[in-house]
């Protein structure tokens, strides 16, 4: 069954045109001055409506931002500027740019994130604020304030991901004043802050668990991950070992678990399975549909089902990445070096001289027409809570017994042995850095984890870049949020 969110998609577009002002201004607040909380929030259906429209901006599953498969992605990006992802059509231009770290300020898919984010902080915060005067349930006022808190917690690590500290917007006055000026970047400090404040106040207050019909919204274990994802990335480790605890906790309520089969984690059959902690549900005839299939499968591509699939065959795995998986591996089910074709024919993709393996991840939705598959993307799972949490021991206290179980359970699970015993710290770092490669690929985790490891820019360099300088581990700013802000927001460095 498929959540709530696709469904009033077409009612969230109106809602978005009525709410907020116009998307030209896209590089200054967007606030709810159109329609003041007396007019719109009488009642908890007009805020879920409004709540309901943050995560429709947000967790896009659409052709382009989000978690899209389009090259304005943050999921795709965060693959096609390491080694996990290239693009096959054409060696030049804007693909070539990305993977080899060539940026500038100019280059529009780097500054979109920047230009679509920052708005929808400032909208989040004045829901807040419009949401706690809405007469309602005072259980449900506190779970939609919670997923508001949770929503801007994730909009602004990924601000901070991307880059570096920015000017999000907090207080609701500032943000409903239409004459407030642009305010400094802040610190990394309060940045972090700010973004750990609102996952555990969001934690306090969301349910481990929703119904069906509301699947794909924030629960307590999502914000969990957001926050894990924050301690990973800053390498507080003991707060990320705490974190993961909390995790592990869900599990043994039975909220989360792994999967039996790697391939069946994203097959339309087996959506709201147990291993996912956050998805975005995705549906055909709505503004969340999943189009991955598309941009990786080749046109010459025939699934033995006979199911008819749009094939642009972009996307590849390059050879020397997918080389690094034990051919034995279960999880090459979903990245194929070889691959079907007309009339039972299998086809080589290496001999056929493709520049890589396809990354082909999801199932196939027996429903879908042309490039629109129903199957849900996503956004977080519990594998990569075991591999954090075996990571963030071994930075602690070494690889202990306990580190180990975490790792080798994703890797019995992928048919493969346990980790040799006795390995020492940095060679079992090692192992985490592949585990999390094999596991996650196209998950959108390499470009945090190869930075965190300090491997980001070392590798394009290794790849034959020579734009790959240690400033381009952030993105340059929009240059009109820079020339509109009388001098209060500085350019990251280098740009």
């Amino acid at each position: 069954m498929k959540n709530s969110i696709p469904k009033i998609a077409v009612f969230s577009l109106l809602l978005t045109m009525i709410l907020f002002t116009s998307c030209e201004k896209d590089l200054e607040p967007e606030v709810f001055d159109k329609l003041a909380p007396s007019t719109f929030f009488k009642n908890e259906v007009d805020a879920k409506a409004a709540l309901t429209n943050l995560y429709t901006g947000m967790l896009e599953g659409f052709a382009g931002y989000g978690y899209g498969a389009m090259q304005a992605s943050w999921v795709v990006q965060s693959s096609q500027t390491t080694d996990e992802l290239i693009c096959s059509w054409g060696d030049s231009g804007r693909w070539a740019k990305l993977n080899m770290l060539n940026f500038d300020d100019q280059f529009n898919v780097l500054t979109d994130h920047y230009t679509r984010l920052i708005p929808r902080v400032t909208n989040a915060t004045v829901l807040l604020q419009n949401i706690d005067a809405v007469p309602m349930d005072a259980g449900l006022k506190k779970r939609y304030l919670a997923e508001v808190k949770a929503l801007r917690a994730h909009m602004s690590y990924i601000l901070y991901t991307f880059y570096g500290p920015v000017s999000i917007v907090v207080d609701p006055k500032y943000a409903l004043d239409p004459n407030s000026l642009p305010e400094p970047r802040p610190t990394s400090e309060w940045m972090i802050k700010q973004i750990e404040k609102d996952y555990k106040e969001a934690i306090i207050d969301l349910p481990a668990t929703y119904p069906a019909a509301d699947y794909g919204r924030f629960t307590k274990g999502a914000a969990m991950m957001g926050l894990l994802k924050l301690y990973m990335k800053e390498k507080k480790w003991a707060e990320a070992i705490a974190v993961g605890r909390d995790l592990q906790a869900l599990e043994a309520q039975g909220i989360y678990t792994l999967v039996p089969e790697y391939e069946d984690i994203f097959k339309i059959q087996n959506e709201q399975n147990k291993e996912m902690i956050l998805a975005i549900s995705c549906a055909r005839g709505t503004n969340n549909f999943n189009m991955w299939l598309a941009h990786v499968i080749p046109g010459d591509y025939v699934d033995p089902s006979g199911q008819a699939i749009e094939a642009w065959g972009g996307y590849k795995m390059p050879w020397k990445t997918y080389d690094k998986f034990n051919p034995i591996d279960k999880r090459l089910k979903q990245l194929l070096a070889k691959y079907p074709g007309e009339g039972g024919k299998i086809i080589d993709a290496r001999a056929k001289g493709m520049e890589g393996a396809i990354p082909k991840k999801y199932g196939i939705d027996p429903t879908a027409t042309n490039e629109a598959h129903g199957t849900d993307i996503v956004v977080w799972r519990y594998a990569d809570v075991l591999l954090s949490l075996a990571e963030a021991i071994n930075e602690v206290n070494g690889p202990t017994p306990e580190a180990y179980s975490l790792i080798n359970r994703v890797r019995t699970r992928a048919g493969l042995p346990n980790l040799d015993p006795g390995l020492s710290t940095p060679l079992f770092r090692n192992k985490i850095m592949d585990e999390r490669l094999f596991e996650l690929w196209c998950e959108g985790s390499r470009r945090d984890d190869l930075i965190r490891w300090g491997k980001y820019i070392q590798r394009a360099v290794d790849d034959g870049s020579s734009f790959a300088t240690e400033n381009k581990i952030l993105y340059p700013l929009p240059r009109k949020a820079v020339d509109e802000s009388n001098g209060k927001i500085v350019q990251n460095p280098g740009y």
